[in-house]
């Protein structure tokens, strides 16, 4: 009861965790009381045997996790550790703040869910400073490692040259170049930032996107942070529907089953509060892509994009495939890796 700070390495892992405790918050809560591990799929039983011998019979705590759990599960995180003062959390990109917002809004309603630590290929690169922000920001700091940026897009030259900490301009964008230690190589990290400002003379940067998560059937290279804008506007045009997570896939990459049309984005959504759509409804998130990307728009004009298909995945379809991935990074929305597809298609609803 006297937990102050709740973490885990991906907003997604808690996400998952506590999915878990609402699934089965009354065989936890005997187990508690009972002092023991009931045998689960998956457990290795040398690691059940160990966690067994750490627990202790506590009828006080089973009773207050019955009590509180059957009162439903807005805010549970505060009601179970009512000293709890935040959630950390290892990294925060792209699809990652979803899961964040879901966060704030269900179970952990009324806490700072903060992302300490800004980290890229291997290094540590900076600091948040400002907790209660909804939008991580982080403040490089200069010694940790050598970073450089080359200004995003790309300027037609044909060697683009890096810039410096000290020459950086508010409200751009930069690819990242970095050398993590003394005698390590430099090498471009994959990451585009914002410089949002300057706290004194250091940058202050938003991650924004990983450069080689992006939709390109055509070359249009939408960018995943930008899609995930454009479905959660299309999203919020659905009456009582709420988005838990998604996956967008270029059809490519199911061969035959994405049928005979032209090239297209093959999308699987997880929603609340709605069990199905229309095709007027499924056709707002191809219109919201054509107004946010005139490519896109150009592209599905001369019929060279086909029209996007939109699937819905049943409840904890991507919860086994972040299982599948066992998590090791952020898990990517822009999915290119086939042995994972099948764990999705086969919870499609529609």
């Amino acid at each position: 009861r006297a937990l102050r700070v709740l973490e885990a390495g991906l907003p997604a892992e808690l996400y998952d965790a506590l999915a878990a405790l609402r699934d089965g918050w009354a065989e936890l809560a005997q187990d508690l009381a009972l002092g023991t591990l009931s045998r689960q799929p998956g457990l290795p039983e040398d690691i059940r045997g160990r966690l067994q011998a750490l627990l202790v019979p506590d009828s006080t705590r089973a009773a207050e996790l019955r009590a509180e759990c059957a009162q439903g599960f807005e805010g549970i995180v505060r009601r179970l550790w009512p000293q709890l003062q935040v959630v950390v959390v290892g990294t925060v990109r792209g699809g990652e703040r979803l899961f964040c917002d879901a966060l704030r809004r269900a179970d952990c309603e009324g806490l700072p869910v903060y992302c300490p630590f800004y980290q890229a290929g291997g290094a540590l690169l900076g600091v948040s400073l400002w907790p209660e922000e909804p939008t991580p920001r982080f403040l490089l700091c200069p010694d940790w490692a050598f970073c450089e940026f080359l200004p995003c897009p790309a300027e037609e030259e044909e060697e683009q040259q890096t810039v410096l900490l000290g020459e950086l301009w508010e409200g751009r964008e930069y690819s990242l170049v970095l050398t993590a230690q003394p005698g390590e190589y430099r090498c471009r990290a994959g990451e585009v930032l914002r410089v949002a400002g300057f706290h004194k003379q250091c940058p202050v940067v938003e991650p924004m996107r990983r450069e080689s998560q992006a939709l390109s059937v055509r070359g249009e290279s939408i960018p995943e942070e930008r899609f995930c804008q454009s479905l959660s506007r299309a999203v919020g045009m659905w009456p009582g529907a709420r988005l838990v997570d998604y996956v967008c896939v270029e059809s490519t990459l199911l061969g035959a089953s994405s049928g005979a049309c032209a090239p297209h984005y093959e999308v699987f959504v997880e929603l609340r509060g709605l069990r199905d759509l229309s095709e007027g409804q499924r056709h707002k998130l191809d219109h919201c892509l054509q107004e946010d990307f005139p490519i896109y728009k150009s592209f599905r004009f001369k019929g060279s994009i086909g029209p996007l298909r939109l699937h819905l995945v049943g409840a904890g379809a991507f919860a086994r495939l972040r299982e599948a991935l066992g998590c090791p990074v952020p898990m990517p929305r822009v999915l290119r890796e086939e042995r994972l597809l099948a764990v999705i298609q086969g919870t499609v609803i529609s």
